[in-house]
């Protein structure tokens, strides 16, 4: 027996289904679930979420919200979150330029910290995509 996975943003599900694993970037850094976890409740980082049924994976860039882990069910209430196939590359490419432009210039301490953000956001977005093939494909 697996774990259910709900990955829910505020424009609706994004996935609901069962998975035997999930590596979730939890505010204090990466979080392995199994089935049998113990609950809990945890703030989420910009990260990679990965989810694996059997030689597959499937990965989103979340971009905060929070996690409840259940035994059997895991919840992750995202802020923004995208399925790596579904992300556009070259949009995301561009805000990596555009924040990396930003930040040459020595922007003032809020607006330094507004790209800083941006990038984080553009670098997961860009590592998700590249993730995107089948676990099994990756390794071979």
């Amino acid at each position: 027996m697996g774990l259910e996975l709900s990955v829910v943003t505020p424009e609706g599900e994004l996935f609901v289904g069962e998975v035997d694993s999930v590596l979730a970037p939890g505010s204090e850094g990466l979080m392995g679930i199994l089935p049998h976890h113990a609950p809990l409740v945890t703030a989420l980082a910009v990260g990679e979420l990965v989810a694996r049924q059997g030689d597959e994976e499937m990965v989103f860039a979340i971009h905060g919200g929070y996690m409840q882990v259940l035994p059997d069910r895991v919840i992750v209430l995202a802020d923004i979150a995208e399925r790596g196939e579904e992300i556009d590359v070259e949009r995301a490419e561009a805000a990596r330029h555009r924040a990396e432009e930003l930040l040459k210039q020595a922007p003032p301490p809020e607006q330094r910290v507004a790209a800083m953000n941006a990038l984080r956001r553009s670098l997961v977005r860009l590592r998700v995509a590249r993730r995107r093939r089948p676990y099994r494909e990756r390794e071979l």
